[in-house]
């Protein structure tokens, strides 16, 4: 038995020594050896043979079909006046303006199938769909042929996703965390100086690494010239709560948030110490006006880092950019944007809140093959002359996606976890009673 022990007790300090010497020292100072970059080399090449091997099989599968459309539903953008009138043709007697037509409800139905049939809202809110199966289970939803060699790739794919990638990327993010915490609280015993705010960033930038190679991060950085500035606000789309893992690996923020309690508590009250973090009360954060005040104070110093914001206010599945919230664009400053795109072969970072607790979605990043990313650094805006916080937002949402390859949507991120606002439904009203009625100040 004490053999037994005794052999455990090695290879968990060979298994210690290896990943400190290979992964955590170089990645605290910047370097790396090349083992990211193999396995990646690796895994593309992986990935290409299996979707050859399936698309193969898939057309010897595949039996000719023809596509006849039912015409049931065609998309019509014209105008609510426009598309009733048009039903309202081929009534037998005249029509007499201001009078309420029964076909008028086909309308209303046919706009209603329309929204149930292609939501460009709801499947924002869902895992974005692949065009090859990438060898992950949880993504096998619509790729049915399976060869006997993919089989066995996969089940190797499994071993070593689970029993080699799990426990080292555990070991990092553990190593990551507690270097974090511990750093922290002894560079927030100094006294304020530049030494100090030398220290905090180099503890947050070599802890924010640690937990990158965590992930198998590889991240592509476009335009470093553009990056944030002290005394700036940085607003980018937001997918993932590893958003911040990806932009802090490159340069330290000044986050933003309400007070938790628990292992993330801990975090906060420890990094607070080294690095002037904007945390808020939960009954604070209904305050706007202390919440802008505290905002502005923090950006009116050009000697603290800059804010990170997500203006998004919730995770959207990287495939759109959602309306961002005016607020983070009433404080004034310097906005510097920043688009984030995840490449989902290698894993989806998109994190369904609804769906899953953040347990269970930092299991699915380490056992995801990868982390793959580009982040372009966007040249700093700021908000013109007589526009106001809603153009100012719409300005910057819409240079983000253009330069990310995302949707630029209008809808309220919201709309994940609540119902249309009111505003909406009674604007369809207005528009559908001036038809019957006419104007009110006509």
């Amino acid at each position: 038995m004490e053999d037994f022990g005794n052999i455990v007790c090695s290879a968990f300090i060979v298994w210690f020594t290896l990943v400190v010497g290979l992964i955590v020292l170089p990645a605290m100072f910047g370097i790396s050896l090349g083992i990211t970059e193999v396995y990646m080399k690796v895994l593309v090449k992986t990935l290409e043979w299996a979707t050859l091997r399936i698309q193969r099989g898939s057309k010897e599968q595949q039996k000719p079909t023809t596509l006849v459309s039912n015409g049931i539903i065609l998309r019509d953008d014209g105008s609510m006046e426009k598309e009733i009138t048009d039903l309202r043709k081929g009534r037998s007697k005249p029509q007499i303006n201001g009078e309420f037509e029964l076909s008028d409800i086909f309308y209303f139905s046919k706009k209603g199938f329309e929204s149930i049939v292609e939501d460009e809202v709801t499947h924002r809110f869902t895992s974005e769909e692949l065009v090859s199966w990438n060898l992950l289970t949880r993504s096998n939803n619509n790729f049915q042929y399976i060869s006997l060699r993919i089989s066995i790739i996969w089940v190797l794919g499994v071993f070593i996703r689970y029993c080699i990638l799990l426990p080292l990327r555990v070991t990092l993010a553990t190593i990551g965390l507690s270097w974090l915490v511990i750093g922290a609280s002894l560079v927030g015993l100094l006294p304020n100086s530049r030494v100090k705010n030398w220290l905090s960033e180099l503890v947050h930038l070599m802890c924010y690494r640690i937990c990158a190679r965590g992930l198998s991060a590889t991240i592509y950085y476009h335009n470093k010239e553009n990056r944030p500035m002290k005394g700036g606000i940085c607003v980018a789309n937001h997918t993932s709560p590893i958003d911040i893992v990806i932009l802090a690996n490159d340069g330290c923020y000044a986050m933003v948030g309400q007070v938790h309690g628990g292992l993330l508590g801990i975090i906060q009250r420890a990094i607070v110490k080294a690095c002037p973090h904007v945390w808020f009360e939960r009954s604070e954060m209904k305050d706007r006006s202390l919440v802008t005040k505290r905002l502005r104070n923090h950006v009116a110093d050009k000697t603290k880092l800059p804010i990170l914001i997500f203006p998004e206010g919730t995770c959207v599945n990287n495939t759109s950019v959602m309306m961002f919230k005016k607020g983070s664009f009433e404080i004034g400053g310097t906005i510097y944007p920043v688009a984030i795109k995840y490449d989902p072969r290698f894993g989806d970072a998109f994190w369904n809140s609804a769906k899953y607790n953040m347990v269970s979605y930092l299991i699915r990043m380490m056992t995801s093959w990868a982390i793959v990313c580009d982040v372009w650094y966007l040249p700093s805006m700021t908000r013109q002359e007589e526009e106001s916080a809603v153009q100012f937002a719409n300005r910057v949402k819409a240079a983000i996606a253009r330069q990310g390859g995302l949707v630029d949507l209008s809808w309220d991120g919201g709309l994940k976890r609540a119902k249309v606002k009111d505003a909406y439904k009674e604007e369809q009203q207005k528009s559908y009673s001036k038809m019957i009625v006419g104007d009110d100040s006509s």
